[in-house]
């Protein structure tokens, strides 16, 4: 009874202690993603507002790429307001529009952003998934990028939504995975609604044939191989949302996850021969426990119950609940949302970006979501609402969360969309950036009081796996809806000064090991 008395006080007041301030505006960002909101309703206006965060010339602080829409039918940027936009990190939580020097304005409807250094030349590239038009910029290590798309042999001509880089094949080198969501064309002219009342909303996702994710193979030089086919995932159309990346059997090879909208997720079992196997439905993780698909939108791919097997969490819509997949080792997972509190607490909330970070460093990751529906009209038709605050959910450490949202001051109502994550100003606390549609970015400045020590390990290979004590985290770039956080793997260490046993996985199965390491401080490891 003392021990359950003292985690209720603890819970009680860390959630007192969560804090978060919005400084995007006095920050210097000023960035409006602008869909182009049409009366036809084009299903692809509702869906964008990925983003990356990454360090994109090396300095230690964390830079902002934001995608944006274009004009309607065109399809085209025809000015400035449509530009993708890259801000740099000054420090001190202040941002400077480096768009156009940096070359990153972009074409086309984009909507999905992957960060990943491809080449191994130690300066992060940036993908941009979108619609009919995919860009993939090299980093020229000058404050510049290059578009080297057709080059590379990367193709564009479907609806790509999302990306994420991981190693598949463990050749030490990056390869592309992107996300589709259905055949879609401008022309097409469905309407959806209450005619007699003149009221037209976005289409139900039934109505689109959905697309098989593409799987680009890195050969090395600078070109990659579309090898979807060869590795068994083209037979796999989906209305995919979101992709994350973990070793959740433990085989030593990377999975990927895919969210689906209105459809069974996916779960590619990575063979390690160059294959993959969907096992989502055999493994637990395609539906609800219920058997229902939901629209099931971001995800990430993270151990929240300390367990040292990574699970799976996902945002949905209202009424829908955000599913909690925990990881039952031996390839299986069982749906922990009802058993964690958050079948409760979120079914009346849509969410899009999510991320499982832990935000007042007490050793216990939290779970954040960018919240709004889906359809700008839903209020005529159901119980819901259109624009919603962001959410946070505190993990209790006993397997549930708790809902701080209010407390922690997350109080801007909007259509929230994209979310990435990174210690922004290098105070050690995990702050977020959420893209909203047709309105101003919040930057969340992560203000908690509580003062919990914290390590940063800087990993350069994505697919490595960091064990504190009993925690476990990944280096990936793959989180939320449609956007990418390359950042250092963030441990909160709670009262602890220092990291007594640090064990580093890396890709290739290797181990290194440090100890006595001090706490607050960001560190570089190499194999």
């Amino acid at each position: 009874m003392r021990f359950w008395l003292v985690l209720i006080l603890a819970a009680v007041s860390a959630a007192a202690d969560l804090r978060f301030e919005d400084v995007a505006a006095k920050g210097g960002i000023d960035f409006v993603l602008h869909n182009s909101p049409t009366p036809e309703k084009h299903m692809i206006e509702t869906m964008a507002g990925g983003l990356a965060v990454f360090d994109y010339d090396g300095d230690g602080k964390p830079d902002i790429f934001f995608t944006n829409g274009a004009a309607l039918p065109s399809l085209k940027k025809t000015g400035p307001m449509y530009w993708n936009r890259l801000y740099h990190n000054e420090g001190n939580l202040k941002f400077r529009d480096v768009t156009e020097q940096a070359g990153v304005a972009g074409e086309g409807y984009s909507m999905g952003a992957a960060a990943g250094d491809y080449d191994n030349d130690g300066k992060p590239d940036l993908f941009v998934a979108g619609v009919n038009r995919n860009i993939l910029y090299h980093n020229l290590g000058n404050g510049k990028f290059e578009d080297v798309t057709e080059r590379a042999g990367i193709r564009s001509g479907e609806w790509a939504v999302a990306a994420g880089w991981f190693d598949y094949d463990r050749d030490g080198r990056l390869d592309l995975w992107v996300v589709h969501y259905a055949k879609w064309s401008v022309n097409d002219d469905r309407y959806c609604g209450d005619r007699s009342r003149g009221i037209r909303i976005y289409c139900h996702p039934k109505y689109f044939q959905g697309l098989a994710s593409t799987l680009y193979h890195n050969r090395g030089d600078g070109t990659f191989e579309d090898v979807s086919a060869k590795a068994g995932i083209a037979a796999f159309p989906g209305r995919g949302m979101s992709v994350a990346f973990a070793d959740y059997d433990g085989d030593g090879y990377p999975d990927v996850f895919v969210t689906n909208d209105n459809m069974p997720n996916f779960l590619f079992h990575n063979r390690g021969n160059g294959t993959f196997e969907e096992v989502g439905l055999l493994a637990g993780v395609a539906m609800r426990e219920d058997g229902k698909a939901v629209a099931s939108m971001g995800a990430d791919f993270r151990d929240y119950n300390n367990d040292g097997l990574p699970d799976i969490a996902v945002t949905a819509l209202a009424g829908e609940t955000f599913p909690l997949f925990r990881n039952l080792s031996k390839g299986n997972f069982a749906d922990a949302t009802y058993a964690s509190g958050l079948a409760g607490l979120s079914t009346h909330h849509s969410g899009w970006g999510t991320g499982l970070f832990d935000l007042d460093n007490d050793g216990w990751k939290d779970l954040f979501t960018s919240n709004s529906h889906v359809n700008d009209r839903v209020e005529m038709f159901e119980a819901a609402v259109y624009k919603e605050p962001d959410t946070v959910f505190l993990n209790l450490g006993n397997g549930k969360f708790q809902d701080v949202s209010h407390e922690a001051g997350l109080n801007e109502v909007k259509a929230h969309r994209g979310s990435g994550f990174a210690d922004f100003d290098g105070d050690g606390k995990i702050d977020v950036v959420v893209s909203s549609l047709e309105g101003p970015v919040e930057l969340w400045h992560n203000i908690t009081s509580a003062q919990n020590h914290w390590l940063d390990l800087k990993i350069d290979r994505i697919g490595t796996r960091v064990q504190i004590g009993q925690q476990w985290n990944e280096m990936t770039s793959a989180v939320s809806y449609a956007s990418s956080s390359l950042i250092p793997v963030h441990f909160g260490l709670g009262n602890q000064t220092k990291a007594e046993r640090v064990v580093i996985v890396w890709p290739d199965g290797k181990k290194r090991i440090l100890t006595g390491v001090k706490a607050d401080q960001i560190i570089a490891v190499a194999p």
